[in-house]
Formats: C-alpha cells, sequence, structure tokens
C-alpha cells in the first residue's frame, strides 16, 4: 500500500517525468496505465503504473 499520492492529472503527471502528456494518454489507451475518467475525459492517471511504464520506456531508448 502506498502512502504517498498516487494519482495524478495527466498534465501534473507529464510535468513531473518530463514527458509529453500524449504518450500518456496513448498508455491509457493501449491499457498500461489505469486511469479515473468523468464524462469519458481521462481526469487522473496512476502514478505507479506510470512510473513502470517510463521505466520500460527509457531502456527501449
Amino acid at each position: 500500500m502506498s502512502l504517498g499520492k498516487t494519482w495524478f492529472t495527466p498534465k501534473a503527471a507529464a510535468s513531473m517525468f518530463g514527458i509529453d502528456e500524449k504518450l500518456i494518454l496513448g498508455w491509457v489507451e493501449e491499457g498500461l496505465v489505469r486511469c479515473e475518467r468523468l464524462d469519458g475525459e481521462v481526469v487522473q492517471v496512476n502514478l505507479d503504473d506510470l512510473k513502470l511504464e517510463v521505466e520500460s520506456f527509457l531502456k527501449k531508448s
């Protein structure tokens, strides 16, 4: 169980990792990053999932 904040807006998460928000939303659509939606729009993404994808992305680069 995480003791810190684990859900962030896509924009805030992109800023934290220095990556494009579109990349994060692409991972969401692929089912790689969990999200919360409101009226069909992604409003929050899971930071733990995002960390894993960023690590994988960097290893591939």
